[in-house]
């Protein structure tokens, strides 16, 4: 009896604790989700939209039905920007990885002032990419950039490092890695301080060397980490816009080997106000996003190895 009324009193307090609890879970997730829908989610679908209309900006739209993907895939401008992004992320993304990798590896030591060294890598990450596309430029300067100065100074050919149709991408590519590496070496450096020292102890009692511990220990046991990396370096990789509009800032060049898709959004809503054909590119560009980390998801499970 005593037990059936302590149960009854309980009851209507423990519901009225729960709902304090959700109306305070609202209110702290409320901006989040609100920003989410309005910079996000809503942008996405009108985008979206648009991609089926003509539309330029000022007077209302026009439905145009397939007509601005049609002119997408016959236009050998957007079949290029397309072509760079792929070769951007092909070439940017395993150079990163690696890279990042082995930094990690070597950050991971234990040797005096390890800690400086960490903030000397993540520099570049909390520098805004206008200030690194605005020092490179002038590194890459033809008459009086530094790396001409100092090839000048030997005796080597002074390349035109971003107006070169053979080079220029690689050159830009070099920057967008220098740029990124810190974010990707402070995430695998995390997945690094999670192995268990244990393995690499029975791996040396064992005998096994340092190339071989990494192949066999390291390698496996950060694949998860590994794995988040690619597919944020990916997707980051397919939208650079803002250092190469730094470091050309001329249509005339963006227009060869250097133009990537989400340039192209940019001069056809931007500049030409053609914000249909512009939606219609981004709408593509998300397309591909969404078929390369879909299929990452997919191969992911023949070479990612969580620890159960």
């Amino acid at each position: 009896m005593n037990q059936t009324s302590v149960s009854v009193k309980t009851a209507p307090t423990f519901k009225k604790k729960k709902s304090k609890d959700v109306w305070w879970a609202l209110l702290f997730v409320g901006p989040t989700v609100i920003g989410l829908f309005t910079f996000y989610i809503g942008p996405a679908i009108a985008s979206f939209a648009l991609s089926f209309t003509h539309w330029d900006g000022l007077t209302s739209p026009r439905f145009a039905g397939l007509e601005n993907l049609k002119a997408l895939f016959t236009s050998p401008v957007f079949l290029r920007s397309l072509l760079n992004t792929l070769v951007f992320m092909i070439v940017a993304v395993p150079a990163s990885v690696a890279l990042a990798t082995l930094i990690a590896v070597l950050l991971n030591q234990r040797i005096k002032g390890m800690i400086v060294y960490r903030a000397l890598y993540f520099l570049p990450v909390v520098t805004m990419p206008i200030a690194v596309g605005m020092v490179w430029k002038w590194l890459y300067n033809t008459e009086y950039g530094l790396f001409n100065y100092l090839l000048g100074a030997v005796g080597l050919p002074q390349p035109e490092w971003l107006f070169n149709p053979s080079i220029a991408l690689i050159s830009v590519i070099a920057v967008y890695v220098w740029m990124t590496i810190g974010n990707n070496v402070i995430l695998i450096l995390a997945g690094l301080q999670n192995v268990d020292t244990g393995y690499y102890e029975a791996a040396q009692i064992d005998g096994a060397s340092k190339v071989r511990q990494f192949f066999s220990i390291t390698l496996p046991l950060i694949t998860p980490t590994l794995f988040f990396v690619i597919v944020t370096a990916m997707i980051s990789s397919l939208q650079v816009f803002d250092l190469l509009f730094v470091m050309i800032g001329d249509t005339a060049a963006l227009v060869g080997p250097l133009r990537t898709i989400v340039y192209g959004v940019y001069e056809s809503g931007f500049m030409f106000s053609q914000m249909g054909y512009a939606s219609a590119q981004a709408f593509v560009l998300f397309l591909l996003i969404l078929v390369i980390t879909i299929i990452q998801f997919i191969g992911q499970k023949k070479w990612v190895h969580y620890d159960n």
